[in-house]
């Protein structure tokens, strides 16, 4: 079944995929039916259990049943007015009392829009042109981040994508990621309006950041008047309630949001201290604006999401399923490294450490996608790409899927 439909998706879609990874899979994709609880259900009429969910929204598993009666409630009333609505105001409130360095919000409808918009803030904030960036983070699908970037931008090849133009790319200074002295002499020589950074990269695999890194990103910052940025759109929520600033101590002046904050629906959101955001349209000069913003369905799913969160100690939860997990991968003999942050965790092959972008390129993708498909053979669902995060869920907080997970892991640790 999944073989027919991929040829028909050839047909009316580039490469088959209308995002890049999902063709990442091999020998072609497979076809999602429906998913509940941990599992994803094929239409080839297999079940899986599911360690992308999503590539992170859905820290509560598939089809949640409290999310799904918050979000059928909110369909019985209207799915889209154009017009502001109560449960914007109450998702926004959560947020800002978990994350208080987020002083003032605005919703938008993906992580790319959340970053582009906070990019375009800073700008406007500062008066100053140029952003730096780190190598293998992604921020996203738009011209100011498509420079080394992460995720199915290196998975394909295509770090620096054709189609943005030169003067853009100027704009753009890359360090290595935990190159702190890279930051500071970029920072002293040249007006850069903001630093963007993943405080946990996620897109390259998962490579925490080294001791004092982040506190050194804030300290540098800080000394040349400009801006923080911590794209948060896979570490909001999932490294602690706070996001990264909590876990790591370290506040930004804005941040990026997505992912979990929509409990599976589209969202994006970026926030911060009053004075920057008041800077955005209707009350400054910085524009933004759109139709789906505030949507109704991703404010009560996501709304939703974080009330399951403060309930049911889900932090603390997934955190023991990655770390049963990674503890039954760490036996596996060919040489390897495992890089972990709570909940969110990668395999990397034929490497000793992988800190940066250019480390976690090195490693031998070939033997992950052996080990990759050898799970999916064995009913477990990692990431197709070496450059995805592996994420556990509330779902997954169970002894037979942790049972069932290490059993497929010792099958397919055969590798060569």
């Amino acid at each position: 079944m999944s073989s027919e439909l991929w040829k028909e998706a050839l047909r009316y879609f580039p490469g088959g995929v209308n995002s890049p990874v999902r063709a990442a899979v091999k020998p072609y994709p497979f076809y999602v039916s429906y998913g509940k609880g941990a599992y994803i259900y094929t239409e080839d009429g297999n079940s899986l259990i599911d360690y992308v969910l999503g590539y992170g929204p859905l820290i509560l598993g598939h089809a949640n049943e409290y999310v799904k009666e918050k979000v059928i409630e909110q369909i019985e009333k209207g799915w889209l007015f154009g017009i502001p609505s109560r449960v914007e105001i109450e998702l926004a409130k959560k947020i800002s009392l978990h994350m208080p360095s987020i002083e003032k919000i605005r919703f938008v409808n993906s992580g790319t829009e959340a970053t582009m918009n906070a990019i375009r803030l800073a700008r406007g904030y500062t008066k100053r042109d140029k952003i730096l960036k780190f190598n293998g983070n992604y921020h996203g699908a738009h011209d100011y981040a498509l420079v080394d970037a992460g995720s199915a931008a290196s998975e394909f090849g295509v770090p620096n994508s054709e189609g943005i133009p030169e003067e853009v790319l100027k704009t753009v200074i890359v360090c290595e990621y935990n190159d702190l002295q890279c930051v500071e002499k970029k920072l002293k020589n040249e007006d850069v309006a903001a630093v963007i950074v993943e405080p946990v990269m996620g897109n390259m695999g998962v490579i925490p950041p080294e001791k004092d890194f982040l506190k050194g990103l804030r300290e540098i910052t800080s000394t040349y008047n400009t801006l923080l940025i911590f794209d948060e759109v896979i570490t909001g929520f999932r490294l602690s309630m706070g996001g990264a600033q909590e876990y790591f101590g370290v506040t930004a002046d804005l941040t990026t949001l997505g992912k979990i904050i929509g409990g599976g629906f589209p969202i994006g959101a970026f926030g911060g201290k009053r004075e920057i955001m008041d800077m955005l349209t209707p009350s400054g000069k910085v524009f933004n604006a759109g139709t789906f913003n505030a949507n109704p369905i991703s404010m009560s799913a996501g709304l939703a999401t974080l009330e399951v969160m403060e309930r049911e100690n889900v932090i603390e939860k997934t955190t023991y399923v990655a770390e049963k997990v990674t503890e039954e991968l760490e036996r596996i003999k060919y040489p390897h490294v495992i890089n972990r942050v709570k909940n969110m965790f990668q395999i990397f092959f034929g490497v000793e450490k992988v800190s940066n972008a250019t480390e976690a390129r090195r490693a031998k993708k070939e033997v992950y996608l052996q080990f990759q498909i050898n799970l999916m053979k064995n009913g477990v669902y990692f990431p197709p790409s070496q450059f995805e995060s592996v994420f556990t869920s509330l779902a997954h907080y169970d002894d037979n899927i942790i049972s069932d997970t290490i059993l497929a892991i010792k099958k397919s640790s055969e590798l060569s």
